[in-house]
């Protein structure tokens, strides 16, 4: 187990089981791109990633990690929020998508995903989905910002149809100070 086991982690291990070569995959929350290289990593060359970014900083800080791996041919980086996902990718034909709700890491904290967006990027990333495909949040909030975001996500995902998706939601009650919360979605075979 890593020294820094954590969120990142979780989805990280979640996604290696679900994505396979030639998938299409989403990053909602494109951030310093360490998501975005990961899932460049698990869908190889036949395979495509998405990633999307509100902030100039992390499109920069995506590409320049895209860049440095030699993804350049497997990943589409956007400045543009995620609640216009749909504009990428074809309802039923993305394998996985992730979100990383909060701040960009090292960044400023004032600038960070609303509710509202957050909660439109994932009814619409709910549709994007193919059968059995995945869907990995990871939830951080804190300080003063955040937390009316975390409670709108799970109360939403709490309410999602049992016959469609299963809801996996990962909590580290031994850490303090608001550590975040891992979410892991299964759309099931319809």
């Amino acid at each position: 187990m890593p020294s820094t086991f954590g969120a990142v982690h979780l989805a990280h291990e979640f996604l290696e089981a679900q994505v396979q070569e030639g998938d299409i995959c989403i990053d909602c929350t494109a951030g310093r791109g360490k998501d975005t290289a990961f899932l460049c990593g698990l869908v190889g060359e036949s395979g495509r990633v998405v990633a999307l970014d509100i902030q100039q900083e992390a499109v920069e800080s995506t590409k320049a990690l895209i860049a440095e791996k030699g993804y350049e041919d497997i990943a589409e980086v956007y400045l543009d929020s995620h609640e216009n996902v749909d504009k990428y990718a074809v309802a039923g034909t993305v394998a996985a998508i992730v979100f990383n709700f909060g701040w960009l890491p090292g960044g400023d904290h004032t600038k960070h995903t609303q509710t509202q967006s957050s909660l439109t990027a994932l009814e619409k990333c709910l549709k994007l989905l193919k059968p059995d495909g995945v869907m990995s949040l990871s939830i951080y909030y804190g300080r003063d910002t955040g937390f009316e975001e975390k409670d709108a996500i799970l109360d939403y995902i709490s309410k999602l149809p049992v016959g469609e998706f299963a809801v996996v939601v990962s909590e580290f009650v031994n850490r303090p100070n608001c550590p975040p919360i891992s979410v892991r979605i299964y759309r099931t075979n319809l």
